[in-house]
């Protein structure tokens, strides 16, 4: 049976490589090839020229989205998959470090096997020390917070069906984790391996801010989870209290000459100040994010469209 494929790439800095990435892709993948969704994400480079090229060079197998800011990888997917028409949809970089050539690998595994979403992961990275580092701890907080499969690697390269591309398709919050919403929806996934190459051009656009909010989007658009660590600290720091003014008093009765000690007092009301600060941040921040969706922040605003 022969699929028709759907392929998402945001772009953000990526003038120098999304030409040869999709020419790639059309070299490949030839006839089975439905379209390719470009989205900008209010890059800042020449990237909206190179993908208003790649338009007039492929007509209507290039859908173009220019998005009126950046608003980040995962919202700009959310926009891409809105246009997929795909029997299967891949979501993959704008740097090259995917294989054109693997792209077929994950869409025949997922038919094969019957999949949802399959995920690729790699014998061994090319991304920096740094990177590796983020995605080792971000995996961790997913296997956490969202129950992730400990053996499943949530990698960027993934391919989803058209079932699974519509039911994620219908979150409309401003805040959207696509791998938490697959989570959400489906237990059938699989993973396969595939080659992953060294960045083509440029540098990575991971830094700690986006690490920061992909794991505050986890935290609190995702998972109750924080909430409740946060109830076990308040017990656990209410014990400590307590067990601290009963010594405070035996003391007292044992050794009344003994002064009271005002460091230590300090201390402890630091401490405390300080994890009720802590948690009156974390609920500010459930609440804040609430009051935003009702608010009706839009998930992103398309600036232009070719198609």
């Amino acid at each position: 049976m022969v699929h028709r494929i759907s392929i998402v790439i945001p772009v953000f800095r990526g003038e120098s490589t999304i030409g040869p990435l999709v020419d790639r892709l059309f070299d490949e993948l030839g006839e089975l090839l439905l379209q390719v969704i470009l989205v900008n994400d209010g890059s800042p480079d020449q990237s909206d020229r190179v993908c208003r090229e790649l338009f007039l060079k492929y007509g209507h197998r290039v859908y173009y989205l220019r998005l009126a800011r950046n608003f980040g990888e995962h919202n700009a997917v959310m926009a891409g998959i809105s246009k997929s028409t795909g029997d299967f949809t891949v979501i993959m970089d704008d740097d090259f470090q995917n294989p054109p050539e693997e792209v077929l690998k994950l869409v025949e595994y997922a038919s094969g096997h019957d999949y949802d979403v399959v995920y690729s992961h790699y014998s061994k990275k090319k991304h920096s020390l740094w990177r590796n580092l983020g995605s080792r701890l971000n995996d961790r907080m997913a296997t956490i917070l969202l129950k992730k499969p400990q053996d499943l690697y949530l990698s960027s390269f993934k391919c989803l069906n058209h079932w699974l591309v519509k039911e994620i398709g219908r979150y409309e919050g401003p805040y959207p984790y696509i791998d938490g919403l697959i989570l959400q929806r489906t237990s059938r996934i699989g993973s396969v391996e595939v080659r992953h190459d060294q960045r083509l051009n440029g540098r990575s656009n991971y830094t700690l801010k986006k690490l920061i909010s992909l794991w505050l989007r986890m935290f609190v658009n995702f998972s109750v989870v924080p909430l409740r660590i946060s109830t076990v600290v308040g017990f656990l720091m209410s014990g400590i209290g307590a067990l601290l003014g009963i010594a405070v008093v035996v003391e007292r009765l044992v050794s009344p000459e003994t002064p009271i000690g005002w460091a230590s007092m300090v201390v402890i009301i630091l401490l405390f100040s300080g994890v009720q600060l802590v948690m009156l941040g974390l609920i500010g921040e459930y609440l804040g994010r609430l009051f935003l969706t009702i608010n009706g922040t839009p998930q992103y605003t398309v600036r232009e469209e070719l198609s």
